[in-house]
């Protein structure tokens, strides 16, 4: 009987427009078809065998067995696993291809040595397992339906249905290879095309081959780097241009907790840091289709900037609880959709600006209405900057008048500044130079503590809060100024973990905290990074190093991390993988590769 694994025990898998966990042992717990943010059809993740799983490995009595070996194969996406057994050694490779027509999951069974028993076990269950399809066979095909869905079984293999789930006993010899594929097609459509598993195989590695190719790192750390770049291409959806913050839902911050979120939409935050990181690497096609994908999303209605979207720029995403699931290692709610939707958080204009800013400096074509969206974004800062917000962290409690949402309205309103004197476009340039610095004094008056030498998470607030370590990284103040220094300082001092990792901000424990939620996290991966950044830029280069190679042990063996690590159990946390830990690993590597900040 299979469990869900640690979150560190999954590799990814995906075609840019959808997304698979595949564990140690050979199981795929996770799948959503045709989108990311569709239902799961696998959701074993997230509850038990019954909810839907896909196991592929040698016959080993009753319990599955982890792979002895993994790897992708070279800087792509395609997954092998291996085993060996008394009786031989089998090799698993599982890819989905980029594709033109119908999703696929291919896994090609490939013998290495001696000759393997082999099982593979498929249970489908639709809508997050609730749903247990209609399996029949069609043609010699099996299909599985259920309402509007369709999944499609092709293999050589001999098939036979026991207990709701479709199962396939066979063995492999040296060189012999034996593929399985299963396809997504809409239910009232025709049968989709049968796979061609193996010029699929090469074709998958060819794309992710010429992609890698684009990139323009070549420093120390280009292997975290690269991979942290495929995992942020496989996040992207292709057809509009969306970035997924993970491709999960609801595994938890806490182990047991109710922190549980899902986190298959589009922050604008996120896609911001996203773009950012792909154009310093050298990816501007993706910078150019984001554009597009934020110009549709925000359409001619920039008052109503939401913080998150749809993939495909869809504003509604009500959240709703799946009781039925009984959530990963017992956290419950499992949460679908995400009502942060609705929240104002001011930061998101500084950061979607900045994305802007970047691609214009960085040479991207110009575009006048992203231009446009520009400065109207900062009209509407220009009369809402001093109202408090939820925050960057979408806090559930009272909105208050968070500093790193000064900060970033601040950056919002420089970065347009910079637009206008650089003659590209017209704008109020003095009365927005005022309104720079009329928020850069309202922050350093009502947001900095004297007495303490930090700036605090809110105006008047004793609190700290890590996303302070973003104001020298924004040029609100320079590295060497006094309040930065002692605001990074004074960060490590009280948000700092035993392995020298950050906290975001204080939580609660047993009660109810800022956050407006009861219990305790993990250290944010994403503010552990920051620090090794502000480290470096005060010079402290070498406790920076040290912190950043001590980040990147916390990846699982093929490189991936989840949004947090917890100290105590000393294990992944948070939905998996993070876009927001990836991006802030290769800014590091960056920055420390610039400053010669590295071993060896």
């Amino acid at each position: 009987m299979h469990v869900a694994g640690r979150i560190e025990d999954y590799a990814l898998i995906g075609d840019m427009q959808t997304a698979a966990l595949v564990c140690r042992d050979g199981t795929v717990d996770w799948l959503c078809l045709p989108r990311f943010d569709s239902p799961a059809v696998f959701a074993g993740l997230l509850g038990t065998e019954e909810h839907g799983f896909w196991r592929i490995g040698p016959v080993n009595g009753a319990e599955p067995r982890p792979a002895d070996r993994r790897r992708y194969r070279g800087d792509s996406l395609v997954l092998e696993s291996e085993w060996d057994t008394p009786r031989g050694t089998v090799r698993v490779i599982d890819f989905m291809p980029p594709r033109d027509g119908a999703p696929q999951v291919i896994r090609i069974v490939e013998g290495v040595s001696g000759r393997v028993p082999m099982r593979s076990e498929l249970r489908m269950r639709f809508a997050y397992g609730w749903v247990v399809p209609w399996v029949h066979k069609i043609d010699g095909r099996t299909v599985a339906v259920a309402g509007p869905d369709s999944v499609w079984l092709d293999t050589e293999a001999e098939t036979y249905g026991k207990d709701l789930t479709t199962f396939s006993d066979f063995t492999v010899s040296p060189g012999e290879r034996i593929a399985f594929t299963i396809s997504w097609q809409p239910s009232h459509h025709q049968q989709p095309a049968v796979a061609d598993p193996e010029g699929s195989l090469e074709a998958t590695e060819e794309f992710w081959r010429e992609w890698v190719e684009h990139c323009t790192y070549h420093g120390p750390y280009r292997d975290a780097v690269v991979r942290s770049l495929i995992t942020l291409k496989a996040l992207t959806y292709a057809p509009t241009g969306g970035i997924v913050a993970a491709p999960t839902t609801s595994l938890p911050e806490c182990i047991g907790g109710v922190r549980n979120w899902d986190y298959r939409f589009t922050w604008l935050r996120d896609a911001a840091i996203t773009l950012s990181s792909l154009l310093r690497t050298g990816y501007r096609e993706e910078a150019r289709a984001w554009r597009e994908w934020l110009l549709r999303a925000v359409a001619g209605d920039p008052d109503n900037l939401q913080i998150m979207y749809g993939i495909a720029g869809e504003r509604e995403l009500g959240e709703n609880e799946l009781n039925w699931l009984p959530g990963y290692e017992n956290s419950r709610p499992v949460r679908v959709g995400n009502g942060a939707a609705g929240q104002l958080q001011l930061d998101v204009y500084g950061e979607v600006t900045e994305a802007l800013h970047l691609a214009h400096m960085t040479g991207l074509a110009r575009n006048d209405y992203a231009s446009l969206l520009q400065l109207k974004l900062i009209q509407w800062v220009e009369k809402h900057w001093d109202e408090p917000d939820e925050g960057i962290w979408e806090v559930r409690g009272p909105r208050r008048h968070f500093v790193h949402s000064k900060v970033m309205t601040w950056v919002a309103v420089d970065r347009t500044v910079k637009l206008i004197e650089s003659g590209d476009v017209d704008g109020p340039l003095e009365r927005w130079k005022d309104l720079r610095e009329t928020i850069h004094r309202d922050v350093c008056e009502k947001g900095y503590d004297k007495e303490r030498n930090t700036f605090t998470q809110s105006y008047g607030s004793q609190e700290l809060d890590a996303s302070l370590l973003l104001i020298p990284q924004m040029g609100f103040l320079p590295p060497d100024d006094k309040r930065v220094i002692g605001t990074i300082e004074a960060i490590q001092r009280e948000l700092g973990t035993e392995d020298g990792f950050v906290l975001r901000y204080p939580t609660a424990g047993e009660g109810v905290g800022v956050d407006g939620l009861e219990g305790d996290e993990g250290a944010f991966l994403a503010c552990s990074f920051w620090l090794a950044d502000d480290l470096a830029m005060i010079g402290r280069v070498d406790e920076a190093r040290k912190l950043f190679e001590k980040l990147l042990s916390l990846r699982n063996d093929l490189g991936l991390l989840a949004e947090e690590w917890d100290p105590r159990l000393k294990r992944q946390v948070g939905n998996f993988p993070q876009a927001f830990s990836h991006v802030p690993l290769i800014d590091t590597a960056l920055r420390l590769t610039a400053s010669g900040a590295y071993g060896g």
